[in-house]
């Protein structure tokens, strides 16, 4: 059976995927069929995970997801053990206050594992662990890791701290410029890009190894319970699914793919980066998000894969584009400096990142009659490009943010070609 731990902490930027990746890495190294998961709608970290241990991670939505779905991916992992990686604060959720960290340990049953960045205290770094028990008694704390520590002597004032408070400390790690990855503006750098990754991760690996209690951490980690409630599914866009994957195209849920092919699809991958297109045979097409506007020339000079598009469209294939996927189906791509790049021109609709804006938060989505999408949704949108023209067309949802507040129409569709800067996690089971 599997069993499971959370690893949070008190704020972003305390090093959690530090952590997490360094601990998956030195499991793995010891030979423990190890596992990861991401709380919350991430893609980026995910990848990193899988890298370090070796399996696909996975996200579990404490917002989106049902607590079944959430047990029922979770276990799904099937390994020794499963760590996941807590996002943002251990409280932080959703602008109607659900979805937390702390939500999704209470849901999986599992204890948390805070890590406290004491760069800049000392004895004070027992105050979150207290804090945490006090507004969320139901939430097991298993211990901490110290990170970004100083002198032995910082460390035992920390750590007398801590445990006079009644907490364990697993061990530290020391303040290190080298562990820090690097980021771009959805988040870190892709793991496709770093080179050097694997060097890096068996250095994180000793590091954790040196100073930390590995063997109590793995003591604490909790059986998971495997859910019997049925779990409502997205329906697979068809039964032969082509989608696009490569470093423009790699913002996909791993449980959404999963949850296609259980139902009875195939799912084959190509890359528009190659100027590769959909399987001949394809029903449905899935352009996901990503950084196309990072490679927005030469997606704008792929002749092959507009034209099997192109093909697929003909041939009245379902083609549903997600953020990065929904701007490629557009007429063109404005980059950061002006230029305009050519894009598929299925939609009317023209995207800039010359001109930027925040756009973040949970969604909730209801279908208008399109061609596909019937049931209610749930999704989140996080973009900094904007629409720059967008002609006549129908809209594809009716949206309102995570408080039930109403927010503009999103998306666009043209018969069986679907698309929106939404990223689609779960159907709108009806707990939301």
């Amino acid at each position: 059976m599997t069993r499971a731990i959370v690893l949070a902490a008190a704020n972003s930027g305390a090093g959690k995927t530090t952590l997490t990746l360094g601990l998956l890495r030195a499991l793995k190294n010891r030979g423990i069929n190890v596992r990861a998961a991401k709380s919350g709608p991430d893609y980026i970290d995910p990848a990193f995970h899988a890298v370090a241990c070796g399996h696909p991670s996975i996200n579990l939505d404490a917002w989106a997801m049902t607590p079944a779905a959430i047990r029922g991916y979770a276990t799904s992992q099937q390994g020794d053990l499963l760590i996941v990686e807590g996002a943002m604060g251990v409280l932080d959720a959703g602008a109607d206050n659900k979805g937390s960290v702390a939500d999704l340990a209470r849901i999986l049953g599992v204890p948390i594992v805070m890590v406290l960045d004491i760069a800049k205290q000392a004895q004070s770094a027992a105050l979150s662990l207290a804090g945490l028990t006090a507004l969320r008694p139901d939430i097991p704390i298993a211990g901490t890791i110290l990170n970004r520590a100083g002198s032995a002597k910082h460390v035992k004032m920390a750590k007398g701290a801590i445990e006079r408070a009644g907490f364990d400390v697993f061990g530290h790690v020391q303040r290190n410029n080298n562990f820090t990855l690097p980021e771009r503006h959805l988040g870190l750098v892709q793991a496709a890009e770093n080179k050097l990754l694997d060097e890096y991760l068996d250095q994180l690996a000793d590091e954790i190894e040196k100073t930390i209690d590995v063997e109590g951490i793995l003591a604490c980690a909790t059986p998971l319970t495997t859910p019997t409630d049925v779990v409502q599914k997205l329906p697979p866009l068809g039964q032969r699914i082509s989608v696009a994957s490569d470093l423009a195209f790699s913002f996909i849920y791993p449980h959404l793919l999963a949850d296609w092919h259980s139902q009875g699809a195939s799912i084959h991958t190509f890359s528009p980066l190659n100027d590769e297109g959909p399987a001949p045979d394809a029903d449905a097409v899935f352009l996901p998000g990503g950084y196309p506007e990072l490679h927005a020339q030469k997606l704008a000079n792929a002749v092959n894969f507009k034209k099997t598009m192109n093909t697929a469209a003909q041939n009245d294939a379902l083609i549903y584009g997600e953020c990065g996927g929904f701007m490629v189906l557009g007429n063109g791509l404005i980059d950061a400096k002006g230029e305009t790049h050519e894009m598929l021109g299925f939609l009317p609709l023209t995207t800039s990142f010359e001109t930027r804006k925040l756009s973040l938060g949970y969604r909730r989505l209801t279908p208008c009659a399109n061609a596909f999408f019937q049931t209610p949704l749930l999704a989140h949108e996080f973009h900094y490009s904007t629409i720059a023209h967008q002609g006549d067309a129908q809209p594809l949802f009716k949206a309102r943010d995570a408080t039930h507040t109403d927010l503009p129409d999103m998306g666009l569709q043209n018969g069986r070609i679907l698309g929106s800067y939404a990223h689609i996690i779960a159907p709108n089971a009806g707990e939301r």
